[in-house]
């Protein structure tokens, strides 16, 4: 029976973020990407959340390496949590190996981790897998796609691009290449979906270069640009317009200062070195004399922006005529955080620009008629929807519909569903785990379901705390106190707690052997929702005195 190749989505299909795909042909596998995800709003307490491979553990020694298309989060972040259980070679490019060596390195992980760097259009050989590279744009540089050549056809994974013929860096999409692997014959394409529902084309970054540049002409006082740490190009951009203007630069944020480090030691970054300020210095100069590139844009609390908003800047803090500049969309889920920064900020006296009020971002992402034409370079046999929610999957299925790929060699799928290829066909396999798997602390993983329903309980109606202490007889009250956290004020609720109290000493008076830790819970759970139709979590805990 001749053997299939199998490509199966543990991340990045279903969710934006997370993005990790495994491919295997006859039992030897390769991996494309480790990122995670940021927690959504009804995630309280979690860190991120990387990809659940479980599924790979056992196959660990199977795997022949782990390509990473670009050094953004949602492709790097997990990196240490894989390499703990599967100890792979790794595969980058020039940069994003050096923001995976700052990550290993914080991990303690640097020395035990084999890393092999490649530059765009480079090949290498893992196993039964060719890897072709070709040059994409995107909002970070050095990012990379992949024709991956197996036993059954040519597998091209788009990773995150968009085709910008006027780039920040001055290197436009590899289009000869992806003619090549068209004339050669593709068998699959996997593809960004990122924004599947917008129409037209992303705006190259040159209008992003415009407009930053008439608010740099127009701001008066201090500029705060914030931005993801990784946006490298946004960076450089800063730079050129604040030299343009006079201002000096300054950086805010520990990722922020390690990403400039890296990309100025590696060539990527070019700042004047008479440019480069700290903020103590910054704060000594006249307000239109400096411009702060700083991270934050989606409404984190801890990052600079967020703690700005807030007034809890260790060294910066927000003045009337400050202006500042949310260089970044809002991944979607984080627009409430964003808008509250946003509106903080105003009230602390600040301008603050964001899209849609001036174009001061572009996506790194195609829009819907570069999809369409990457679609028509390539001309695949079948095409997987890769990177964003189902709604944005299903859209980039109805795109290659209208460019003329048939509907039945289409698979919209989501993580964890395997995906088997012959030369001839694509069927839908079984399923494996794809979930979430959450990061607390130092926790990974031991969060589940059950925990974070507590949390939002807890965090919706808080919790009554009883402490009881009986005689020896088991009826007599010797001693009771009650303390609630977020379900009333203790001090505005002296009523409520009094008749709580005396259901307790009435249970206690009758027990008649049952549990009265559980008797006391369940009554005072009802009496407590009866009385202010909230649900608060009632724990009881029960001491006998001894004689």
């Amino acid at each position: 029976m001749a053997k299939k190749l199998r490509i199966i989505p543990l991340g990045g299909l279903g969710e934006v973020g997370k993005n990790m795909m495994v491919m295997e042909y006859d039992d030897r596998y390769i991996i494309i990407d480790a990122g995670i995800m940021f927690p959504e709003n009804d995630m309280l307490g979690i860190d991120y959340i990387i990809p659940d491979f479980r599924w790979l553990l056992d196959k660990a020694h199977k795997v022949e390496g782990i390509i990473v298309t670009h050094g953004h989060e949602d492709h790097t972040g997990a990196i240490t949590h894989v390499l703990e259980a599967i100890r792979a070679p790794v595969y980058a490019t020039p940069l994003t190996r050096g923001l995976l060596e700052a990550k290993l390195k914080a991990g303690k992980m640097l020395d035990s981790a084999e890393l092999h760097t490649f530059n765009a259009g480079d090949s290498f050989r893992l196993g039964p897998f060719r890897v072709e590279t070709f040059h994409v744009c995107h909002s970070i540089p050095d990012g990379v796609g992949l024709g991956i050549t197996t036993p059954v056809g040519l597998v091209v994974h788009s990773g995150d691009f968009k085709f910008d013929h006027t780039p920040v860096d001055g290197r436009p999409p590899d289009f000869a290449k992806l003619a090549e692997f068209a004339g050669r014959g593709v068998l699959v394409l996997l593809s960004d979906s990122t924004n599947a529902d917008r129409p037209g084309w992303t705006p190259s970054e040159t209008v992003v270069e415009d407009a930053l540049d008439k608010v740099f002409r127009r701001a008066k006082g201090r500029l705060i640009v914030a931005t993801f740490a990784s946006l490298i190009s946004r960076i450089q951009q800063v730079v050129h317009i604040a030299r343009r203007h006079g201002r000096k630069l300054a950086v805010a944020g520990f990722t922020m200062n390690e990403n400039v480090r890296i990309a100025q030691k590696m060539g990527y970054l070019d700042i004047p070195p008479d440019m480069l300020i700290s903020l103590e210095e910054a704060d000594k100069l006249p307000p239109e004399k400096v411009v702060i590139v700083a991270t934050g844009t989606q409404g984190e609390p801890t990052a600079v922006l967020g703690r700005l908003a807030h007034g809890r800047h260790r060294l910066l803090d927000v003045k009337p005529g400050d202006t500042v500049v949310m260089s970044a969309h809002s991944i979607p889920g984080n627009e409430e955080m964003v808008h509250r920064i946003i509106n903080r900020l105003f009230q602390r006296g600040a301008h603050v620009i964001y899209d849609p009020i001036a174009p001061v971002h572009v996506s790194g992402h195609a829009s819907q008629e570069e999809m369409k034409l990457l679609l028509n370079l390539v001309r695949p046999k079948f095409f997987v929807p890769i990177h964003g929610e189902l709604r944005h999957l299903k859209q980039h299925g109805f795109l290659a519909q209208e460019v003329g790929i048939p509907p039945e060699n289409i698979a919209v799928v989501e993580n964890g569903t395997v995906l088997e290829f012959t030369r001839d066909s694509m069927t839908i396999g079984e399923r494996v785990p794809g979930g979430y798997v959450f990061v607390d602390g130092r926790g990974v993983g031991d969060i589940g379901p059950l925990v974070m329903r507590d949390r939002e309980r807890l965090g919706r109606d808080g919790v009554v705390i009883v402490s009881v202490m009986i005689g020896p007889d088991g009826r007599s009250l010797v001693d009771l106190d009650m303390d609630s956290k977020g379900f009333v004020l203790m001090e505005d609720a002296d009523e409520l707690f009094d008749r709580a109290g005396t259901l307790v000493r009435q249970l206690t008076r009758s027990n008649n052997g049952k549990r009265l830790q559980t008797q006391i819970r369940d009554t005072l759970s009802r009496f407590f929702y009866n009385e202010t139709k909230r649900r608060p979590m009632v724990f009881v805990f029960v001491h006998r005195q001894t004689v």
